[in-house]
């Protein structure tokens, strides 16, 4: 009996020892993992246009940082006995040869060059005219695409700065239609469309004026390059009226 009565024991600790461990079980919170799609779909069809729009600006600006860098260093890479060459075959009267050797160049430095060899014999004053107006030019070419990303550094954040207030204007709805029982879940909506596009906006915004300062000093650079070369170009022409 008293052998039975132990086992009988034993089995009831353990059944409620097992629905203690249920218990516990069921009562432990259950991580959930969201995803950025999932968070995106969380904030409705507006937070997703807006999303949409970012994600397009961001598009935009790698491409246009992408084909800004391969122009800007196709127009610096300028062969450094060029200039020298210049001089040479100009004081040597082979000007057609100093043509030929600025058209294999086909840079900025090369093109105003080149401008201001088909005015040799023209006042000085005629040439350094043609060559600032050409490399006015040439500035303007360097630069184009470039405002753009100075937009969307502005531009993006107002946009997620946007979506934040969309966002609020979904919370208080829903709170305003729950009455007194708000739950949190009937925020988290609102709350993701805020946050999301504030985060994405900002993304935008930043990795766009990066790339925009970052071309302003190559193109600097190029310029700088440009008035060198061809201030360089100028001397050699003033020499012979100085003697």
């Amino acid at each position: 009996m008293n052998a039975m009565f132990l086992f009988s024991a034993i089995d009831g600790a353990a059944d409620t020892l097992s629905s203690m461990a249920e218990g516990l079980a069921s009562d432990t919170p259950v991580e959930k993992t969201q995803t950025i799609w999932d968070m995106i779909q969380s904030g409705g069809w507006s937070g997703m246009v807006i999303i949409g729009i970012l994600f397009i600006m961001s598009i935009i600006s790698i491409y246009l940082f992408a084909e800004r860098t391969s122009a800007i260093n196709r127009e610096s890479k300028v062969d450094v006995h060029f200039i020298n060459n210049i001089k040479m075959l100009i004081s040597e009267g082979k000007l057609k040869q100093a043509k030929i050797l600025c058209a294999e160049q086909n840079t900025a430095v090369s093109r105003l060059i080149s401008k201001g060899i088909d005015r040799i014999g023209k006042p000085l004053e005629d040439i350094s005219s043609s060559i600032e107006n050409s490399g006015k030019q040439e500035v303007f070419t360097l630069e184009s695409g470039i405002s753009r990303l100075a937009m969307i550094s502005g531009v993006g954040p107002m946009l997620g700065f946007l979506g934040t207030v969309v966002g609020m204007v979904i919370a208080f709805q829903q709170m305003a239609n729950a009455g007194g029982q708000v739950e949190i879940l009937d925020l988290s909506g609102g709350i993701s469309t805020a946050m999301t596009t504030t985060v994405a906006g900002l993304i935008v915004g930043i990795m766009a004026y990066i790339f925009y300062n970052l071309l302003v000093v190559r193109i600097n650079k190029v310029i700088n390059q440009i008035e060198v070369s061809t201030t360089e170009f100028l001397d050699l022409l003033s020499e012979p009226a100085g003697k």
